[in-house]
């Protein structure tokens, strides 16, 4: 969608029409009605079932929840699913479970289309009301599983009690027993209202509903209006909002007091208006805890004040245009159409004057206190009743009113205050209520709203309040001229909440055309592509621009609200936005906005400064560009300009970022400063970044050295060149030279920034100095190694390959071997600190480097590259693209690809070319996802066929089958078990698999990183049976071998807590216990190791020992012939206290019973001093 909008921008731009493509999500009808009346017809199946009962209603849930955005759709079809589900609740030999389930159903019906108009289809004849009540009468209250039926129910006794008849009618049918209690119909729904109105769940909500219309009927209303609002009255003032039994029960009380006084008629409620209102003063509801509270006493004040005053219609309210949009649009017919439809003012007759009661005033100052409340939905409430209460009151009451809403906007107040002020203005607006002599106040406010932005601590405050202003611009443009309003589409591009972006673009269309521009603009920021910030600002805004109207204002507000804003991100995107809008307005840039923004650089204001430094840059360099593009020259720079430049960057040394920009923008734009002195201040700031990053704080210090870097390249570029391609000696040997010098600093960070600026050089800079960038210099800098390898390559890149050039100015045949020695050497870095596998980066940086530098000798001298280079290149790749760490694995991968794939040309001496192609097929580029093991693994060990992947292949699926990872353990395990299952009978390649594992095993023997994965390994592989035609030959070498290096730790010489580290892991026994399977002179060892380690001084040992020979035991039943000797040990190994003073003596009897000699202790000898 976005590079659609995209396209047709750029038609635009043209002179070309657009094509309009629109995608929209909207649905035309409820076409899942067939499934609906399956799930529907369904339940008395599946109602018994918890299983399909839960499937059943996530199923219609997920049905409805289609249709929350357009519940209308579902009209035609509520009538028939209504009448389905009552038929089954009305069935007497429906189980209650069942009837339960329908009455959930029905909720969530309601949920979807509201209960306002689902409730109006519910039977309400005289002959519902007294099995509803029944019904309802028999519910559990406390039954949270069923609370759905309560409140169905709830809203279906509602619209039976609409019945146009006397309820005294009802009770003829009760017993006429003098000795029976009688309770009448009313009686009983109005206990049922009361008790519900005490629940803590939704049926709370529904009794109300049931309040409001049962309460005000004519009969009921004659007889219990009085005493119901003193049992209201008598529950607020008695109950306290402390216990949550209280909120509950307040709760239902104000609910039911605000949807009669909605309902029901003035002259009926009025006589009981003042004591409602007098008993919320005393309670302070507005003071409570309970946002929820507090907002439904704001709803009865309101409803009080609406109460107290007349129903008429305000006769001075502004009367708004046409709302056609075709009138709209006819231009010339606008001002006629408008003006015509305007109410004269001056020639309306005075208004009848009327006593407005005291009891408005304290409701109006209510209202006016919940504009500020802490909580959005009060606020709202509170916005709401200004805006009903005002529209009864005189025109000068009402203006007072306005007057007292425009307090919340001063400096003084709360972001709250602000919020609630938009929202009761837009309420004011939309209404008509706030007249054109006021526009010239609340206009300038309302702006200020839009762009209302303050920091508090480390996070913002303010996006709540611009998104109200979006609101008050819509409700404006729909009732006055728009002409003020230009920033709602400032609001639309350059606002930095994407729910304030989204409101603002919404309301673009509000005032149905008349909005210069408006379809245009919408159609470029519509609700979707406003939500990547970086497109509105750089794209977008770059459209809108190109409407005269707007080119001013969006290039002003970036220079006075966004330059200097508190979020970075936000002052780097309003830079460069202005760099995008300067071709729209390059002369009032140039001669208005860098004039504005030369002096902000210079202020005390430390965003404004940093803001407007980068701005100046982008400018410059935006001016320049234009320029070059029109033919002309670049206008040369004053005196005075050159002037106020110079103390731009010595006056703002503190912003090394900023300033670093600047001059690489400056330098781009050519600016006359060739062997100016300020170059030299300009060199010392590049160096002075790079040597002491180590200063800055860790969140800048990336962004500072890549500026930095960028800077002296083009630094380099315009002032250190003497002609085309020929560098100024005398800054070629200083730069190089201090560079050079600083990789031996003891600072790290100051060795990665001078590495990288080598690497940064331009060509001309390193002709004639490769020989003292020689590799071993940069390869030395130790934790650095990652860019040293990365500016290796770009060095490489720069100076070119020449095979037969001079080793001093190109990558020739006498200094390829020892670039490529450094970046093979990077492959091996595994060094890790408290942060984990840091040499991973320069293990990354290292295979990237080595793409870079092969690809460009094969596309300039293949013969450059030996095979032994290229295959210890690959093999390492390799190697990477088998471990364990997704991210790693897959640049790996992708590099590998890379090479083999390679066709113009391509790489030489790649082994197994054709074997590696029939792996990795030219689509496997694209389509394999090295980060998924599932799919990496079954790829990598298929190179464990080819020999000279063998070795590097299995030393990277070593740590990725012992590691730690569930899902790489998984899949790396499930490949090479594949591997080694095809292999089993070829005792030729299991032979060759088996050494190059010993080999791994030899080399790695005092290596943790890959001896305790190594392990793992083995004891799955031996567990797994992938040895056993080794097993069957006794004493094979493969066996007497492993088992020598297995018994390796265990020498004298041994570290016992590296032993014991590894054996958290029960490694040391169960990989004795997997060779047991061996047989011979290896089994006969195998037990003599595992019955010493029975005696082993660390009780883990012992007890983990024990339990692994018992198992194994179990596992081998070849170990032991005799069946009694068997039980013998089972019963001794399981039952003996691994306790060093008696085990001894069981170890002992274990070793005759299985046949191998006693261990004897051995005594240590001390040869003490004189």
């Amino acid at each position: 969608l976005q590079r659609q909008m995209m396209s047709a921008m750029e038609a635009v731009c043209d002179g070309e029409e657009p094509e309009v493509v629109t995608e929209a999500c909207l649905l035309s009808e409820f076409s899942e009605r067939g499934e609906a009346r399956a799930l529907i017809n369904n339940l008395p199946d599946i109602h018994h079932d918890t299983v399909s009962r839960e499937a059943t209603i996530e199923k219609f849930v997920v049905i409805m929840d289609r249709y929350q955005e357009q519940p209308h759709l579902l009209d035609p079809h509520l009538e028939w699913m209504l009448n389905m589900l009552l038929e089954m609740i009305r069935n007497e030999k429906s189980p209650p479970l069942m009837v339960h389930l329908c009455f959930k159903f029905l909720y969530i019906i309601s949920k979807v289309r509201g209960y306002k108009i689902f409730m109006q289809l519910f039977p309400h004849e005289v002959s519902d009301v007294q099995p509803v009540l029944d019904l309802l009468c028999r519910q559990d209250p406390k039954d949270t599983e069923t609370w759905e039926t309560r409140y169905i129910l709830l809203l279906w006794l509602s619209m039976t009690c609409l019945i146009p008849f006397d309820l005294s009618r009802l009770d003829g049918h009760l017993s006429t027993d003098p000795g029976l209690n009688r309770e009448s119909t009313m009686d009983r729904i109005l206990a049922v209202a009361k008790s519900f109105l005490r629940v803590s769940d939704k049926s709370r909500d529904a009794a109300s509903v049931l309040v409001s219309k049962f309460v005000t009927r004519p009969d009921v209303k004659q007889k219990r209006l009085g005493d119901f609002l003193d049992w209201c009255l008598t529950t607020i003032s008695q109950t306290s909002e402390v216990t949550m039994e209280g909120t509950v029960t307040l709760d239902g009380a104000l609910q039911s007091l605000a949807q009669l006084f909605k309902h029901g008629k003035r002259d009926d409620f009025l006589q009981y208006a003042p004591t409602v209102l007098q008993c919320l003063n005393q309670k302070r509801i507005a003071e409570s805890n309970q946002a929820t509270l507090r907002k439904l006493g704001v709803k009865v004040v309101q409803r009080l004040g609406l109460t107290f005053l007349k129903p008429r219609l305000a006769k001075w309210r502004y009367q708004r245009g046409s709302r056609s949009l075709a009138v709209n649009l006819a231009q010339s017919s606008v001002t006629e159409s408008v003006e015509a439809t305007k109410l004269d003012l001056e020639s309306v007759s005075q208004e009848e004057d009327y006593d407005i009661p005291e009891e408005v005033e304290n409701i109006i100052e209510q209202l006016l206190v919940g504009l500020k409340d802490k909580e959005t939905i009060v606020r709202w409430s509170s916005a709401k009743g200004i805006g009903r209460v005002t529209g009864r009151l005189p025109k000068q009451l009402a203006d007072d009113v306005v007057e007292s809403v425009l307090e919340c906007f001063s400096f003084q107040e709360t972001d709250n205050a602000w919020h609630g002020g938009c929202l009761a203005l837009a309420e004011l607006g939309r209404r008509g209520l706030l007249l054109p002599s006021r526009l010239s106040d609340v206009v300038p406010l309302i702006i200020k709203a839009l762009t209302y932005d303050e920091k508090r601590g480390a996070c913002s405050l303010g996006s709540n309040v611009r998104d109200a202003a979006c609101y008050v611009c819509w409700a404006f443009a729909r009732a006055y001229e728009p002409n003020e309003l230009n920033a709602l589409v400032i609001a639309t591009v350059f606002d930095r909440n994407i729910t304030c972006r989204k409101a603002a673009s919404v309301n673009i269309l509000s005032p149905q055309g008349t909005f210069p521009h408006g379809i245009d603009i919408l159609t470029a920021a519509d609700y979707f592509t406003v939500g990547n910030l970086n497109n509105c600002y750089l794209t977008i805004s770059v459209y809108i621009a190109g409407f005269e109207e707007y080119t001013k204002p969006l290039i002003d507000h970036l220079v006075a609200m966004k330059v200097n804003h508190w979020d970075g991100v936000i002052r780097e995107l309003a830079t460069k936005g202005l760099h995008n809008l300067t071709i729209q307005a390059p002369e009032y840039m140039a001669n208005t906005v860098l004039p504005q923004l030369l002096p902000m650089a210079t202020g005390m204001d430390l965003h404004r400064r940093h803001g407007a430094i980068l701005a100046c840059a982008e400018i410059t360099h935006a001016l320049y560009e234009l320029a070059t593009q029109n033919n002309r020259l670049h206008p040369n720079k004053t005196e005075a300009q050159l002037l106020l430049f110079y103390t731009l960057i010595w006056f703002s040394l503190v912003f090394f970022f900023s300033v670093c920009c600047l001059i690489e923008k400056l330098s781009l734009s050519k600016m006359p400063f060739k062997a100016d002195p300020v170059i030299t201040g300009w060199q010392w700031l590049i160096d002075d970044s790079l040597k002491n990053l180590h200063l800055f704080s860790s969140g800048a210090r990336r962004g500072i050295q890549d500026a930095a870097l960028s800077a002296l390249a083009a630094l380099c570029l315009q002032y250190y060149q003497v002609e085309p391609g020929v560098a100024d000696v005398e800054m070629q040997d200083q730069l190089v030279s201090q560079y050079l010098l600083a990789l031996e600093s003891p600072e790290v960070l100051t060795r990665c920034g001078c590495a990288l600026a080598l690497g940064s050089l331009p060509p001309f800079m390193i002709l004639g100095k490769l020989q003292k960038v020689r590799p071993h210099n940069v390869s030395s800098a130790q934790v650095s190694r990652r860019d040293a390898a990365t500016a290796m390559s770009q060095v490489c890149v720069a100076v070119g390959v020449c095979a037969q050039g001079s080793p001093d100015r190109v990558l020739c045949e006498s200094n390829i071997r020892p670039v490529y020695e450094a970046l093979l050497g990077c492959m091996n870095d595994y060094s890790t600190d408290s942060r984990g596998d840091v040499g991973a980066w320069v293990r990354a940086a290292a295979m990237s480097s080595l793409m870079d530098v092969t690809l460009l000798v094969v596309a300039s001298a293949p013969e450059l590259l030996s095979s032994d280079l290229v295959q210890r290149m690959m093999c390492c790749l390799a190697q990477q693209a088998a471990e364990k760490i997704d991210r790693y694995r897959a640049h790996a991968g992708t590099v590998f690809l890379r090479m083999l794939h390679s066709t113009d040309p391509a790489v030489p001496h790649i082994p197994h070319r054709e074997e590696l192609l029939s792996i990795f097929p030219l689509e496997t580029g694209t389509s394999l996802n090295w980060n998924a093991a599932s799919q990496a693994f079954p790829h990598i060990t298929q190179l464990l066929r080819l020999h000279q992947y063998q070795y590097h292949t299995l030393l990277g699926l070593t740590v990725s089958v012992g590691g730690l990872t569930e899902s790489t353990v998984r899949y790396s395990s499930q490949s090479l078990f594949e591997y080694l299952k095809g292999i089993q009978q070829d005792a030729t390649v299991l032979q060759q698999f088996g050494d190059t594992l010993l080999r791994i095993f030899r080399d790695n023997l005092r290596n943790d990183r890959v001896s305790v994965p190594l392990l793992k390994m083995v004891d799955q592989i031996l567990a797994n049976g992938c040895f056993d035609l080794f097993a069957s030959e006794e004493s094979h070498p493969f066996c007497v071998e492993l088992l020598a290096i297995f018994a390796f730790p265990f020498d004298l010489s041994c570290d016992w807590s590296l032993c014991l580290s590894s054996l958290s892991d029960c490694l040391v026994d169960r990989r004795f216990c997997g060779m047991v399977q061996f047989k011979g002179d290896v089994r006969e060892k195998v037990l003599v190791q595992l019955l010493m380690l029975l005696c082993h001084p660390f009780p883990v040992i012992r007890k983990t020992t024990a339990s692994q020979v018992y198992e194994m035991l179990l596992t081998y039943d070849d170990v032991v012939d005799d069946d009694q000797v068997l039980t013998d040990v089972m019963a001794s190994l399981s039952d003996t206290n691994c306790d060093i003073a008696t085990v001894r003596t069981h170890r002992n009897q274990l070793c005759d019973w299985l046949g191998v000699p006693r261990p004897i202790l051995v005594t240590k000898v001390t040869h003490l001093g004189d």
